[in-house]
């Protein structure tokens, strides 16, 4: 594992995936208080990210390795810490003067939770790594802008990526696992909130832009048939250019597609048979295909498609696919406001209550099954205006809490035309951290610092318990002390 090519893009993933949702702007801040937290094991000895992959020319590689420490059966290498040092760096988090200390610590953390969670036998299954792994490829391809470009970048095949992988992200999900086993009967009660809000200095807590909780009912009306057999028959002449060699499918999905995902990429995806993420329709489609079939046209959520199959190897897939959606006239459009004119009318009269009109009307996956819920990047129900698209921001101009949109036109990510009702639930003004207007935040990070006290019990108990070699230039770190209390034969 001394190669950093290798390693390049575990590190920022593996450390997000496992922060409490918290602001954006508040992201780095977090991250450095947490730095002193048991919490931060998932930091881990993953190496470089993709800031280092954007200027190759740069970096530069770790040739001289060892083993600096052993848990159980689990090896961390000298690499691994250096690695998590320049990456720190590279995104500008500061490093404590015992910066390489706790990223030790922190590393054998992750191997002591995995290794008492293959003990306990938590399940952690082939097909979820798998998952985790295609993911974060597709994230990654997206990036860079095509499967070629990362990696050239990378030096190594998308196979060999997956293979570097695959056991860092095995040990994530373990630990993972075996953290929220310890921790999963912790619970707050509003004493304790109180408690650690009140230890908190004044001058530390936290500026709250402006925030607004959102809700909405979305309806995309449907296009006519007519609109739907234009589609229909323009896949079917692409397919006859592609088969009869006139035009290539790339050049076409490039022109034509109405998927901005693919569209620079010449409609191009690599997928995996087993991807949860994606339309099990469109996905099934492309391992039914042989090398170089153009299939018929088949419909989706998302429109009418044709798909080409350009490699297969076992459950992975290399295809190019071409979308064009029915185009929505300005009749359906005021069809769509005349409905949610209808329900807004309802909502006002108080005979129906809006997520029961959510969930009647709501043409919108994403927030359907949380009364229209509108989530921030990270996952909160406030956002802030920089959140929103510039049509939703103008809706809510003049718009006061417990007040309804009128229903609008818009379109969304993937262009389509849509009618939309807004209602503004609660809008906060730019204030300092406080408990009437904040107490789930704090909340939240009270109990995480619980759950932090219950790690660290909990290591307190097992680390006496296992193997532990630690190598002599780490041995006079103060975070070491308690690893050094294992069996007599580890401490040599």
């Amino acid at each position: 594992m001394n190669c950093p090519t290798s390693l390049f893009l575990m590190q920022r993933f593996i450390f997000d995936a496992m922060l409490p949702p918290v602001n954006p702007q508040r992201n780095q801040t977090i991250k450095i208080i947490l730095m002193k937290k048991y919490v931060l094991f998932f930091i881990a000895s993953f190496g470089f990210v993709l800031a280092a992959m954007a200027q190759p020319g740069k970096t530069k590689p770790v040739v001289a390795d060892k083993i600096v420490a052993v848990v159980g059966d689990k090896v961390i290498l000298k690499s691994d810490v250096d690695n998590s040092i320049l990456d720190m760096q590279r995104q500008n988090i500061a490093v404590p003067e015992n910066g390489r200390c706790l990223v030790l610590e922190q590393a054998m953390g992750i191997k002591a939770l995995v290794l008492q969670a293959e003990k306990d036998s938590l399940p952690v299954t082939d097909e979820e790594v798998e998952t985790i792994i295609d993911n974060k490829i597709r994230q990654f391809i997206g990036q860079f802008g095509s499967k070629e470009e990362l990696e050239r970048v990378a030096g190594k095949t998308i196979y060999a990526l997956k293979e570097d992988f695959r056991e860092p992200i095995r040990d994530q999900e373990l630990a993972k696992a075996m953290r929220n086993k310890v921790v999963e009967n912790v619970r707050i009660t509003p004493k304790e909130v109180n408690e650690f809000y009140n230890k908190i200095p004044k001058d530390s807590l936290f500026l709250y832009e402006s925030e607004l909780e959102i809700n909405q009912i979305v309806s995309f009306p449907k296009a006519t048939r007519e609109a739907e057999e234009y589609c229909i028959q323009k896949l079917k002449e692409y397919k006859e250019q592609i088969e009869t060699g006139k035009s290539d499918f790339a050049t076409l999905a490039s022109l034509y597609t109405d998927d901005p995902g693919s569209k620079e990429t010449g409609g191009q995806y690599d997928v995996n048979r087993y991807s949860k993420e994606l339309d099990p329709l469109w996905l099934g489609k492309a391992f039914t295909l042989k090398v170089g079939q153009v299939s018929n046209p088949f419909k989706t959520r998302f429109g009418y498609h044709i798909m080409q199959l350009v490699s297969r190897a076992g459950d992975d897939a290399s295809v190019r696919h071409l979308l064009l959606v029915p185009q929505v006239t300005s009749y359906e459009i005021r069809g769509g406001v005349e409905k949610l004119d209808s329900v807004r009318a309802n909502l006002i009269s108080g005979t129906i209550d809006f997520g029961a009109a959510v969930a009647k009307y709501s043409d919108d996956d994403a927030s359907k099954f949380t009364a229209g819920q509108v989530t921030g990047r990270d996952g909160s129900t406030y956002v802030t205006i920089d959140q929103l698209d510039k049509d939703m921001v103008v809706m809510l101009k003049d718009l006061k809490v417990g007040q309804y949109s009128q229903p609008t036109e818009f379109m969304d990510e993937r262009g389509r035309k849509g009618v939309r009702l807004v209602y503004l639930k609660t809008r906060t003004e730019p204030h300092r951290e406080n408990l009437k207007d904040d107490y789930g935040r704090v909340a939240q990070r009270a109990l995480e610092d619980k759950k932090n006290d219950a790690l660290e019990d909990w290591f307190g108990k097992k680390v006496v318990t296992y193997y532990i070699r630690i190598d002599d230039e780490f041995k006079s770190c103060p975070e070491m002390a308690r690893w050094m209390k294992g069996p007599a034969s580890a401490k040599n």
